[in-house]
């Protein structure tokens, strides 16, 4: 392996994980499973990562943040992943969605306003893209801001949308110009409290279940002129680049999954008794465990690889990025399916966690765009119609 991607963690690397580690493992695994069955958001928790600055690697220390960069965003979050699917929501929520799209866009004002109070969690942020027609194909997007004086009103609904129902400020996707398609999107930095904002919470999800996720609708919010995101009509290249941001955040957190079903695995393994001996020592369980460390070594591998090119000023690998979110969740979806293999009946009930780990690996392969979307822009980059990193 060539140094452009050497992976060996620095000293200050290694710190980060175990006190995150010991965090993930002291202070959210005892309630994680009560959590999740009461559907109960952690919002201490979110303050108490927000006074160890988890939220703030890769935001400068002006702001807030504390500057370590994006391999140790990934660090923190695949820890927090490996614990709690729904807490690792957050890293996008408070990062990189939120905070470093205003840092990245934003005017100084909004920058020196928001990204201070998202870093230490005294505000809760979401960002609205998906609507109930407008998925994958963003630009078919219904939501509209239109220019009245010293505002923009917007008007529309968005769903599937992580913390809806809590977050107190929104970056908002929205059509300035639907007749110009890609370049009639702007972005808004929208207050979740402001007239005309309204939320209805989704009431049923296969997993994830402590994290709050809903509709935002919009009926002639007044948003000051001065909050938009870049400038109007830029909105879809901020897009685009946002989610090469938070599709770090999800294949990282795809990791944490997969590392959360291979602890939970070789515990069992070598716990569990059958005709005389631990299952560890039959051949056939040996074999399911070592595909899943496979798929799990590769996965943090191309996780960390698409990191580091980032922290050497890569930012926008989309290819690497893309390519790591792909295999990731791809193997958050596998590995805890293996999983259920080793403990077998017991995987299928909740006593143990791997019912629940199952359940959250399934998000991966949806959120941040689909799967299909990935093998899209993978296969159009490697035959040349496309190419993902401009």
């Amino acid at each position: 392996m060539s140094d452009q991607y050497d992976v060996e963690l620095s000293e200050d690397h290694i710190i980060l994980r175990d006190m995150v580690r010991k965090f993930a493992d002291n202070e959210i695994a005892p309630f994680v499973e009560q959590d999740e069955n009461d559907h109960r958001f952690q919002r201490e928790l979110v303050d108490k990562m927000a006074e160890l600055n988890l939220f703030g690697c890769p935001i400068p220390e002006e702001y807030g943040g504390n500057g370590m960069g994006y391999l140790a965003h990934a660090i923190v979050t695949e820890e927090i992943g490996r614990v709690s699917g729904s807490l690792r929501i957050s890293l996008n929520m408070q990062t990189m969605g939120t905070s470093l799209s205003i840092l990245k866009w934003g005017s100084d004002e909004l920058k020196k306003k928001y990204i201070p109070e998202l870093m230490s969690a005294r505000l809760l942020g979401c960002f609205a893209i998906t609507e109930p027609n407008s998925g994958s194909d963003t630009v078919s997007m219904a939501t509209t801001a239109v220019r009245d004086g010293d505002s923009y009103i917007l008007n529309g609904q968005k769903n599937w949308i992580s913390w809806a129902p809590v977050a107190d400020i929104g970056i908002i996707f929205a059509m300035t110009d639907k007749a110009a398609k890609h370049k009639g999107m702007s972005a808004f930095l929208m207050d979740m409290h402001s007239p005309g904002v309204s939320t209805i919470a989704t009431k049923a999800k296969l997993g994830i279940w402590a994290c709050p996720t809903g509709e935002i609708i919009m009926e002639d919010v007044k948003v000051p002129a001065g909050d938009i995101i870049g400038q109007e009509g830029k909105g879809f290249g901020h897009l685009m680049e946002e989610l090469v941001s938070t599709r770090l955040t999800a294949a990282s957190g795809a990791v944490g999954t997969c590392q959360a079903a291979l602890d939970a695995s070789i515990k069992y393994a070598c716990e569990r008794n059958q005709f005389g001996r631990p299952i560890a020592q039959f051949q056939m369980v040996q074999e399911v465990i070592a595909r899943m460390v496979a798929e799990t070594e590769a996965a943090r591998a191309l996780v960390w690889r698409c990191a580091i090119q980032k922290d050497r000023g890569l930012i926008n690998n989309n290819r690497e990025t893309v390519l790591a979110k792909f295999y990731a969740s791809r193997a958050a979806d596998e590995v805890p399916n293996l999983g259920l293999e080793v403990l077998s009946a017991y995987g299928y009930s909740n006593e143990y966690p791997i019912a629940r780990i199952l359940r959250d690996g399934k998000v991966y392969k949806i959120l941040e765009g689909a799967t299909n979307i990935m093998k899209m822009i993978l296969a159009t980059d490697a035959l040349g119609i496309k190419k993902a990193n401009k």
